[in-house]
């Protein structure tokens, strides 16, 4: 196993900067590429698959708020994931028309997510076209995706075990990808879907395992939609205000299917329930774990790497 990037090292010898792979971006033409990137399970951006999507062009926030700015919306903010009474839930409900003012206007730290336009907003369905490649999409399951400059999306997979399409409408996003199996070079934490790692300003003193990671860094521009099988881990970071759109489909084998169902009817609600009764020690405890699930792994790591002729 090599390392998937390398840790570049300051002048006081403290581990801090993470090097990235790139990740290819195609043509749609005939789909085949991506047919393939689906079959393989591996990431790839489409760069004019939504080329023809009418959201492209109506999609403005002046446009949103004018014809649907009196729908109530849920809002998030970076404490998401903190542990204590607002743990996975969101901060307030407020007019969509307030939520664009104040966050593509104003630069709010709010973001929305998973906002499901087929319950809300049904009549945006049509500005938004499901392609045939080789995936199950339905348009009762297209969500939108809304934030402000500089919000990020911490790193996490997404608890269904899905296969998406995410396509940019308005702004630029940086996203870092690790696959499935980099779950403990992560530190995730036990009965979640979620990774603590600091990925700007890594500290590989406190968590060596990540060296051994294996991220890839991608800029989506706007028309560009970026394939992510099911259970790869992905942090979006907003660098500018901005809108997306995820197509989802269920996975396509049925131990991800298993697995997905587990985390939305046993595993979470464990977590929650724990997070209500004692959040920070349920926090530490779990912070405890994934040091000793990712101590074992880099240990192991580092002898494969080792007997390879690899540097973590």
């Amino acid at each position: 196993m090599s390392a998937g990037f390398e840790a570049a090292v300051d002048t006081s010898g403290h581990r801090s900067a993470l090097r990235w792979r790139s990740l290819e971006a195609v043509a749609h033409a005939d789909g085949a590429a991506l047919r393939r990137a689906i079959r393989a399970r591996s990431p790839l951006v489409v760069k004019d698959l939504a080329e023809d999507w009418p959201a492209l062009e109506r999609w403005t926030p002046e446009r949103l708020s004018a014809r649907y700015g009196d729908r109530s919306v849920k809002v998030y903010d970076a404490s998401f994931g903190a542990p204590g009474q607002d743990y996975m839930a969101s901060i307030d409900t407020m007019a969509f028309a307030d939520f664009l003012e104040q966050t593509q206007a104003r630069g709010r730290d709010l973001r929305m997510f998973l906002y499901n336009l087929s319950n809300r907003i049904p009549e945006l369905l049509d500005d938004v076209y499901l392609p045939d490649v080789g995936l199950q999409f339905s348009r009762r399951f297209v969500f939108s995706f809304l934030g402000c400059a500089g919000s990020t999306t911490p790193l996490h997979y997404d608890i269904d075990m899905g296969d998406v399409l995410h396509t940019v409408i308005r702004g630029r996003r940086r996203v870092r990808l690790f696959p499935p199996e980099d779950a403990a070079a992560l530190y995730r934490h036990p009965c979640t879907v979620r990774s603590y790692v600091n990925l700007d300003a890594p500290d590989l003193d406190r968590f060596p395992a990540l060296a051994f990671a294996r991220g890839y860094e991608v800029v989506l521009q706007p028309g560009q939609t970026l394939y992510m099988p099911g259970g790869w881990w992905h942090e979006f970071h907003y660098l500018e205000a901005g809108m997306g759109v995820s197509l989802r489909s269920p996975p396509l084998r049925w131990t991800d299917r298993v697995r997905g169902v587990l985390n939305l009817l046993v595993t979470s609600p464990v977590d929650r329930l724990a997070n209500r009764c004692a959040p920070q020690a349920w926090y530490r405890w779990k912070s405890r774990r994934a040091d000793r699930i990712a101590a074992n792994y880099a240990a192991s790591a580092s002898t494969s790497t080792t007997r390879l002729g690899y540097e973590p």
